[in-house]
């Protein structure tokens, strides 16, 4: 079985850094990392040096809210 997936999503790194859009797969990437961060047990983000209100405001910003370093 074959997955096809239209050009569009597939750019070149260095295309969508031009033009400073992610990829659909980028967007779904970004909203699948915050939704596990909104998840994670108090002793989780402790150990990975965030507290509960930052882990919130992460997971709260919209999917295209992501820093170019994400996305390139």
């Amino acid at each position: 079985m074959r997955i096809f997936l239209p050009t569009l999503f597939l750019q070149p790194s260095s295309a969508r850094c031009a033009t400073s859009r992610p990829s659909l797969l980028n967007l779904l990437a970004i909203w699948r990392s915050r939704r596990a961060l909104a998840s994670l047990s108090e002793n989780q983000l402790q150990d990975i040096g965030i507290s509960r209100p930052e882990a919130r405001t992460e997971a709260a910003r919209p999917i295209w809210d992501a820093p170019t370093s994400w996305t390139c």
